[in-house]
């Protein structure tokens, strides 16, 4: 994307997009789902793997919708799951944040998630997503300082606080959830039409769930790029392992339990 935007801290390694795929328009975007009729115009800004986008599509065909990302290799992953899914309604491109490639007021809605917190400005990308807009706005942001697990262990401690170290360094914002009536504002948004600032979680509590959760932190924080920005802050690779390994057995534990905290924004205009 733009030279302003910051490195994606989480990398596009496979086991990223592994985990990134268990999103649905159901588990994180229920918010905006009410919004949406066959036939509304929809880009979805930062689309990842496209699991999200490919839910949002089915929900408004035949409505045209578009998806802009950084990177070549998640472009590449969405395109496979539209592909499988049979989907033929979406066009996927390689762009910018800050200059969507698009009219103004092109799109019905235009949505992003969990996008704001890895950006130098979420400002400039919120602005220039109402510029494209011409009824809703919805973003949805992650708040790791208001993420909780039981039972506690050294490994995840050290894992929040190295995430949210790197995050800033790279000029993020992992809080992001907590800021977006913030954000909203200083890009006048409300300018524009009525705010809504709701919130949301995502809940592991039993047993599968809670596995494939540890699993899957541990093994991106042991094989993604994530690892390589670990070791960057200065820590062992003996401190990485530690760090997964914190993550798997508070996966196995038969009470572990853990909560992510997100933020909602919507805009809706006038």
């Amino acid at each position: 994307m733009s030279e302003r935007e910051q490195g994606y801290l989480h990398g596009h390694h496979p086991t990223v997009l592994a985990s990134h795929g268990a999103r649905t328009a159901a588990n994180s975007a229920a918010y905006l789902l009410p919004h949406l009729t066959p036939g509304t115009t929809l880009l979805d800004v930062g689309f990842g793997p496209g699991t999200i986008t490919a839910d949002l599509a089915e929900l408004v065909a035949p409505g045209r919708v578009a998806g802009v990302e950084q990177a070549q290799g998640a472009l590449d992953a969405a395109q496979a799951v539209l592909d499988e899914r049979g989907i033929t309604t979406v066009e996927l491109r390689v762009g910018d944040a800050y200059a969507l490639p698009f009219a103004d007021g092109e799109f019905d809605v235009v949505h992003c998630h969990q996008v704001l917190q890895h950006v130098g400005d979420p400002v400039a990308v919120l602005a220039e997503m109402n510029r494209v807009a011409k009824k809703v706005v919805a973003a949805r942001e992650a708040d790791y300082a208001a993420m909780h697990w039981y039972p506690e262990n050294p490994g995840m401690t050290a894992w929040l606080k190295v995430y949210q170290e790197t995050a800033r360094a790279l000029g993020g914002e992992p809080d992001a959830g907590r800021h977006l009536r913030a954000w909203a504002r200083a890009a006048r948004l409300h300018r524009a039409g009525r705010l809504e600032v709701t919130t949301s979680t995502w809940t592991y509590a039993d047993d599968d769930a809670t596995s494939w959760w540890g699993n899957s932190q541990a093994d991106r924080v042991t094989y993604s790029e994530w690892h390589d920005r670990i070791l960057a802050t200065g820590r062992s690779e003996v401190q990485v392992e530690a760090i997964a390994e914190g993550w798997r057995s508070w996966g196995a534990h038969p009470d572990a339990y853990f909560t992510m905290v997100h933020g909602e924004l919507m805009l809706i205009k006038d």
